[in-house]
């Protein structure tokens, strides 16, 4: 029997909710998907029995990362690795980025699975002394160890690009002479300020209007080099309004992580693939649903996603930037992981009522995927939180 739960309220009160045992969704592993591309922004699992300084020197559990990116894979995803899902400049230093990197892509090749890993020049920090050179020389050395091992490039905004830059024309020349080196299309990233406050005016423009125009440039400008661009705005109408203004051929890889069944689904115009951080946090409902697209059943393609945006609408919440908190505390709850502990400790990221709501709406669409073992570990935390837990079976 599931156990109830005493759960907090805004404002302090308590109530008791009792998990609804939905089934699990059908999803068959090892099945591509046929009609979009999809690729999930993964965490990673920290090793919290090492000794050390969780803020600056955090540990990767490397067994159960691994293990992680696998489960992605049965599903039909690719992996976006080493992105901000991963607490790429928030935890993970581009030292341990390489090493992320390093032992993912033969992973993703024993099992012919699709991988793609983020590069940026985090390991430039911005200062008032960095120039254009700097900035190009770290995006370099990072690309070149990418494809050095063989992985394909998702080329990541730059906070100290977005510090030193005094033009637009700044951002096409970086990018331009980037593109220009690499030996394989990538992905181009365009990540909104609500996930980092330091890529305001990213493109040389806070106008988004202007940036757009900027951003188009730089693709068509090179659009031999670009396979997509994932625009992550949470702005359903303007990653349209891009979509449809794109070079034939260069995909729009949704970042949205609030509109993305309506997106990935399109319109008659087209349509987005996807790169989404919240289809780790889905991954067996967005799976599902892929699959339903793939068979032209649009209506069970809802039946699914819709459940699940709520849910991706509370992890993503302001400060959004905070959701690597949700993605791993339901990779915790789902068994996927031993402890509810992160690199950086960002597990206090989000308040016991942030978690408690996050808890009843991954019940509501479906995705707590052991009942049993998700109340006894919500249990845990809640107990931790000092919210007494009563003996409740249902």
């Amino acid at each position: 029997m599931v156990q109830s739960l005493t759960l907090p309220k805004a404002g302090g009160e308590l109530y008791t909710y009792t998990p609804s045992q939905r089934a699990a969704f059908k999803v068959e592993k090892g099945k591509p998907f046929e009609k979009r591309t999809a690729f999930s922004a993964a965490h990673v699992v920290c090793d919290p029995l090492v000794d050390a300084d969780p803020l600056h020197n955090a540990h990767i559990d490397w067994k159960a990362t691994m293990e992680y990116r696998h489960y992605l894979w049965s599903l039909g995803f690719g992996v976006a690795e080493a992105m901000d899902t991963a607490q790429r400049g928030m935890g993970l230093s581009w030292e341990s980025a390489q090493e992320l990197i390093r032992r993912s892509i033969p992973e993703a090749r024993s099992v012919g699975g699709r991988i793609a890993c983020g590069t940026g020049t985090d390991q430039l920090l911005p200062a008032p002394d960095v120039t254009l050179n700097d900035v190009e020389k770290a995006y370099e050395e990072q690309c070149e160890f990418v494809e050095g091992e063989g992985g394909q490039i998702i080329l990541m905004a730059s906070r100290a690009l977005a510090a030193c830059a005094a033009s637009p024309e700044d951002y096409e020349r970086v990018y331009g002479n980037i593109l220009g080196q690499v030996s394989q299309p990538v992905i181009l990233h365009w990540l909104g300020d609500m996930f980092d406050p330091a890529l305001k005016g990213y493109w040389g423009y806070e106008d988004l209007d202007k940036a757009t125009e900027v951003c188009l440039k730089v693709i068509q400008d090179n659009v031999d080099k670009v396979d997509g661009i994932k625009i992550s705005l949470l702005d359903k109408q303007r990653e349209i309004d891009i979509r449809n203004r794109l070079p034939e051929g260069v995909k729009l890889y949704t970042g949205d992580d609030f509109n993305y069944p309506e997106l990935i689904k399109g319109d008659e115009k087209g349509y987005s693939d996807a790169l989404l951080g919240i289809f780790d946090a889905i991954a067996p409902a967005a799976s599902a649903g892929l699959h339903a697209l793939d068979e032209g059943n649009t209506e069970r393609y809802h039946d699914i996603l819709d459940k699940t945006v709520p849910l991706a609408r509370h992890i993503f919440q302001k400060p959004t930037f905070a959701y690597k908190t949700g993605v791993v505390f339901m990779a915790y709850l789902n068994g996927h992981q031993s402890h509810f502990r992160m690199i950086g400790g960002a597990e206090g990221a989000r308040s016991i009522v942030h978690l408690s709501d996050l808890f009843v709406m991954a019940d509501e669409a479906g995705l707590l995927l052991k009942p049993e073992l998700a109340v006894q570990r919500m249990s845990l935390v809640l107990e931790q939180a000092g919210v007494k837990q009563e003996v409740q079976t249902s």
